[in-house]
């Protein structure tokens, strides 16, 4: 499954929006932690089919903004949400973004 990038308010309203489960993964492309949560997020979706997108929280700063206000988590990055129907059903952020944690939390 390929990891679909968000650029826009719009894009993320969108994915959002859509039905079903679903990552979305908050990357900060000069942070070495979030350069090693990456990678588990990365192996985490090549073995899977839940779709999952990315927002590079530098480069496109209003969509990481808005995820923090839409969904009344405090910004962290690197962060991975799990979303059902527009609600986050799990969230964690750091070191504890691991293949392992993404799929107990998919899978409950």
């Amino acid at each position: 499954m390929s990891i679909q990038q968000i650029h826009t308010l719009d894009e993320l309203q969108q994915y959002v929006g859509q039905p079903g489960k679903k990552l979305l993964f908050k990357h900060s492309t000069t942070c070495p932690i979030s350069a090693k949560a990456n990678e588990e997020f990365q192996a985490y979706t090549q073995n899977s089919d839940t779709p999952a997108a990315i927002v590079h929280v530098i480069e496109d700063r209003p969509v990481s903004n808005q995820i923090a206000e839409d969904f009344g988590i405090k910004h962290e990055s690197p962060q991975i949400f799990l979303l059902e129907d527009g609600e986050v059903r799990w969230n964690t952020s750091h070191w504890k973004i691991t293949r392992g944690a993404i799929k107990e939390a998919v899978e409950q």
